[in-house]
């Protein structure tokens, strides 16, 4: 009984938290569907009459679709070398053995202390030395180039968790390296590679600094900038602004729940193990 009743009460809170933590996120829902009149009212939860002409304003007003399509490019390819080169050198790190590797993964750790605010003027003048400024490269290429330190640390840690029974059967086998990764450690590393995919695609979703300083041409614009634009224009008006911030927040909505099964065990597992 007293087992019951400790499960119910962690259950009821869980509960309470949970719908304490979603109310920001319905009440913008709600006032995305209201007239201006309404979202000012007290205690006026349900919209009426649903005005779904508020989204269609968004769209009328500002090429979110067009902003969309640019967002999308640049977080899939970001997705895309992120996880390629994150998890080929974070199996360097866990599994192969070279002159200088601790020495090495110590220094790439102490990255993660570096702000970026320091290295965002030395990039900039780098990517406009090589005429990189008003295109996409300077958003997508440095994702290729390691995958960032956290990626590697949360997928070394993944690797070493792996038996090396498995990678010894593989190499008696005649399997080089490169085949141990790419058909051993990247088949069992779904729930990390999962978690990578979900934190990379909402920073890059909602990446508005780099986007911002790299990206001059109206057309090329990013969500982020889409959102910072509307605000300006219909700062005024919550029920537009709530309905644009809905819109640009499917995709994280849908690519979460889609992943969250992995996700939370990526989140777990990568801890069993230093």
């Amino acid at each position: 009984m007293r087992r019951i009743v400790s499960r119910v009460v962690v259950y009821a809170l869980l509960i309470l938290l949970s719908v304490a933590f979603s109310i920001p996120f319905l009440w913008s829902v709600s006032a995305s569907l209201k007239s201006l009149d309404q979202v000012f009212k007290a205690g006026v939860w349900i919209p009426m009459p649903i005005r779904w002409t508020n989204y269609k304003h968004v769209f009328d007003n500002i090429p979110f679709h067009l902003f969309f399509v640019n967002s999308f490019v640049v977080t899939v390819a970001c997705l895309i070398g992120q996880l390629s080169s994150a998890s080929l050198v974070a199996f360097s790190f866990a599994r192969l053995r070279w002159f200088g590797r601790d020495f090495w993964f110590v220094v790439m750790l102490s990255t993660m202390m570096l702000p970026a605010v320091v290295t965002m003027i030395p990039h900039f003048v780098f990517f406009n030395y090589i005429g990189w400024i008003d295109t996409f490269k300077p958003l997508i290429v440095p994702s290729f180039l390691g995958g960032g330190a956290f990626n590697i640390f949360l997928l070394r840690q993944f690797f070493k968790t792996i038996p090396l029974d498995l990678e010894d059967a593989a190499r008696i086998d005649g399997c080089s390296s490169f085949r141990v990764f790419l058909q051993i450690m990247v088949p069992l590393a779904k729930p990390a590679l999962a978690t990578i995919a979900v934190l990379s695609f909402i920073g890059q979703w909602n990446n508005f600094i780099e986007p911002l300083i790299y990206l001059h041409a109206y057309r090329k614009f990013t969500v982020a900038i889409g959102i910072s634009m509307f605000k300006d224009a219909y700062g005024m008006f919550p029920h537009y602004m709530m309905a644009a911030s809905i819109i640009a927040l499917l995709p994280i909505l849908v690519l979460f729940f889609a992943a969250q099964r992995y996700f939370v065990s990526g989140i777990v597992l990568t801890g069993i193990k230093g």
